[in-house]
């Protein structure tokens, strides 16, 4: 469902300015320049409204959060979610408003450790596979951005995506560290912090799918 146009927009954006990216060429060039301490850095493409970045920096305050939003006026209610519970969390978490092909510009080689994709747009008709987040095409710049022992985790109410993108990652060479198709049902469901989405679906009774996968690379997976 589309989201209703916010009144006034701009300038409650504007009102969020400490939290949000102004300068991605120069920030995400060099991300710890962000924030006050050097700390890990997690990304979240899609953040939605923004319930489960805030969510994360509450819990994880030893990690930087970047959440990514195209749409400003989603993104507006993220921003002003994260205003409101800002005394809940350390200096670290900030949002951008930017499409997630335009990141490769701006974000440097193995300066991430984990990234986030969570109920990403299906993209259902075939012509448009290239779209999705887990495509080939944007695995190959996960991998670019991930250090060496970085992880990308995934969740999904969409089984065609979430087999697509199990697809995808073996195609490119990614270890499946984990995996369920019941994500709430699973020994990780204690810990998983839900989106808007996610609440939505789970009250419906919607298995969610969730896979976490590692960059062609060895080392010691993170356990957040």
């Amino acid at each position: 469902m589309r989201m209703r146009h916010k009144k006034h927009g701009a300038e409650r954006i504007a009102a969020c300015s400490s939290l949000l990216i102004e300068d991605p060429e120069a920030a995400l060039k060099e991300p710890q320049a962000i924030f006050s301490h050097v700390r890990p850095i997690c990304l979240e493409i899609g953040c939605g409204k923004g319930d489960f970045a805030v969510g994360m920096a509450i819990r994880y305050p030893e990690y930087h959060w970047i959440a990514v939003e195209r749409v400003p006026d989603v993104a507006c209610v993220a921003l002003e979610k994260a205003m409101a519970q800002k005394e809940c969390y350390p200096d670290n978490l900030r949002f951008l408003i930017a499409n997630a092909q335009n990141l490769s510009d701006w974000i440097l080689p193995h300066s991430i450790d984990c990234i986030y994709l969570n109920f990403s747009d299906p993209w259902p008709k075939s012509g448009y596979k290239k779209r999705r987040l887990t495509h080939e095409n944007f695995l190959r710049l996960y991998q670019r951005w991930l250090r060496p022992d970085g992880m990308l985790k995934c969740k999904t109410d969409n089984v065609d995506l979430f087999d697509f993108s199990l697809e995808e990652l073996e195609k490119c060479g990614w270890k499946i560290e984990w995996q369920t198709r019941d994500l709430h049902a699973s020994e990780k469901a204690a810990d998983n912090v839900m989106t808007e989405y996610e609440r939505n679906f789970s009250t419906r009774g919607q298995a969610i799918c969730s896979v976490w996968a590692r960059v062609p690379n060895e080392g010691e997976t993170y356990e957040f």
